[in-house]
């Protein structure tokens, strides 16, 4: 009887130590919280070291692949290519990069009944913008002397690509589809190229501001994560009911009725 008693009180304390359904639904959604803000941190965080060590050990000076790349760019200016780096210049920074299409996404998002996706946008586009003025002022790296385009100061990290790939992540965010994220990674590579193409940015600014810009708003990812994916299950939910309406709507009534 010992020996039963004894099955029997393993067997409990087996089954009530077996997580439940919602419990390994709540672990994942705690890991899927937990990647992008580890990821997030690590980007920022590699971002700062990259400036500190350009600053502490090189004097600010170009690294070697930033003037091999710089002489690999001189030797492919053209019309064409000022034509659409001026363009990036235009769409990525000042009024137009700020605050225009930031305001523009988020009124898109409003329209699409998304507030929390718009508080998303707004939010990470203002910290990204904040992080890259900071580590400007800490680094404090000076610009390339042939510069096509007047700059503000601080080369490291570029607030142009920071943007960018703040744009990208948070898109893909919201719009969890491999074409948003494929066209968000082009946009912000095409950004560095026109940044580097216009003298304004080191290869290694660029690669610091897709850093920044990526990182904050996969951090952020993590804060707003729960009422993102609520509001956006909702509004599949809303499409597929006007898709079933609007299909029985149209459906032929059976001949003889």
């Amino acid at each position: 009887m010992a020996e039963a008693d004894d099955v029997e009180d393993t067997t409990a304390s087996t089954r009530d130590a077996a997580p439940t359904a919602p419990q390994r639904a709540a672990s994942v959604r705690r890991m899927r919280r937990r990647a992008p803000l580890i990821g997030g941190i690590a980007a920022v965080v590699t971002a700062t070291l990259l400036g500190l060590v350009i600053a502490l050990r090189n004097g600010n000076l170009p690294l070697a692949v930033d003037e091999e790349w710089a002489e690999e760019v001189l030797e492919v200016h053209g019309p064409l290519g000022d034509l659409f780096a001026l363009f990036m210049n235009t769409l990525g920074g000042g009024v137009v990069g700020v605050l225009v299409v930031p305001l523009v996404f988020v009124g898109i998002l409003l329209a699409m009944r998304r507030p929390w996706a718009a508080l998303y946008f707004a939010v990470v586009s203002a910290a990204s913008a904040l992080v890259v003025q900071l580590l400007k002022e800490l680094v404090g790296r000076p610009r390339p002397e042939d510069m096509m385009v007047t700059s503000d100061y601080g080369s490291f990290p570029s607030g142009h690509v920071a943007n960018a790939a703040t744009i990208a992540v948070a898109l893909g965010v919201i719009f969890p589809r491999v074409w948003v994220w494929v066209a968000g990674a082009a946009y912000t590579v095409l950004m560095a190229i026109s940044r580097t193409y216009l003298g304004v940015h080191w290869l290694s600014d660029t690669i610091g501001g897709a850093l920044v810009g990526a990182g904050v708003a996969l951090v952020l990812w993590a804060a707003f994560a729960v009422p993102l994916e609520r509001e956006r299950l909702a509004r599949v939910a809303r499409i597929s009911e006007r898709n079933a309406a609007f299909a029985q709507a149209h459906v032929t009534p059976p001949r003889g009725r």
